[in-house]
């Protein structure tokens, strides 16, 4: 049988495809590569468990826990971590039963809502009418030349340094809430309603659109546009909460229009969506400055 062998001219063009194929691989691979980097989930810093939450496990004991016998379990805790030993299943001394939330309702008609008299949260000279969600943390907030500034400062080499989360003594139901806000290059803060829906305060100016970004309902509610302002400008907030529906307005563009917020946001205090809550406002990440913070609650 006669062997085939591409002339010269059909060698050059058999190159030049595998070349080509190279090439759309290579570029296949660095995007996939990518959007693999774009696609993993942030590290987030759970923070202190809500106020009416159960700790089942605190690393330290099995003191909540029995095994199937009813007796104490005989799990080792080792580091902070149950460590399974061949001893057996092992379950809670409580029983729990779950409760359905009821169903959000019809987005309200804002144009017949009314609304109080308008209450300064912050003074612009201390942090009169504030204070911590856990006292034991690090305070890094402070009030300087009418901002309401967290330093979040870590020092090189040293364990990270917990800071605190900052709320208002009160406690609102619904209301509509203005303010300012700047941000650092990659800072990261957020503005928590009642305590438990957190409006993201970040530096994702000239990233595509995500539930993480400026103006977000964290991981609820994706912004419809862009609207933020890049790093070290000041920005403005307008938030309205009504009935479980948010809408935010960012430097005058309305970016989440009366929409229902299906479930509290992680870093909430509670886990009880109808009870008043306060403003509370992140300082665990970094540092962020805040000023002409103004609530108006909804009068029924």
């Amino acid at each position: 049988m006669k062997a085939l062998y591409p002339g010269k001219s059909n060698r050059h063009q058999f190159r030049a495809i595998l070349a080509s194929i190279a090439m759309a691989l290579f570029a296949a691979a660095a995007f996939a590569a990518d959007n693999a980097k774009e696609a993993e989930p942030k590290v987030i810093d759970p923070g202190p468990p809500p106020s009416d939450a159960v700790v089942l496990f605190d690393g330290k004991d099995l003191l909540q826990w029995k095994n199937e016998k009813g007796e104490e379990p005989k799990w080792k805790v080792e580091d902070g971590f149950m460590v399974v030993n061949g001893t057996g299943s092992i379950m809670t001394k409580e029983e729990f039963a779950g409760k359905r939330i009821p169903p959000v309702g019809a987005a309200p008609d804002l144009s017949k809502v009314k609304y109080g008299r308008a209450i300064a949260l912050f003074n612009g000279e201390n942090l009169d009418g504030w204070k911590l969600t856990a006292p034991k943390v690090v305070n890094g907030w402070s009030a300087q030349n009418g901002l309401l500034i967290n330093r979040a400062v870590q020092e090189e080499g040293k364990p990270h340094r917990s800071y605190g989360n900052l709320r208002t003594e009160q406690e609102f139901e619904d209301f509509n809430l203005k303010l300012e806000t700047r941000v650092a290059q990659g800072g990261n803060s957020g503005v928590y309603l009642r305590g438990i829906y957190e409006v993201q305060v970040t530096d994702s100016y000239g990233k595509k659109l995500d539930p993480h970004n400026m103006g977000a309902v964290y991981s609820r509610i994706t912004p419809s546009v862009n609207a933020e302002k890049p790093a070290g400008e000041w920005q403005t907030l307008d938030i309205t909460l009504v009935d479980r529906h948010v809408t935010v307005v960012l430097n005058g563009t309305k970016i989440i229009d009366n929409a229902p917020v299906m479930g509290c946001t992680g870093g909430a205090l509670w886990s009880d969506e109808f009870r008043p809550g306060p403003i509370y406002l992140q300082g665990d990440h970094t540092g962020i400055e805040y000023r002409n913070i103004v609530l108006k609650p909804v009068v029924r």
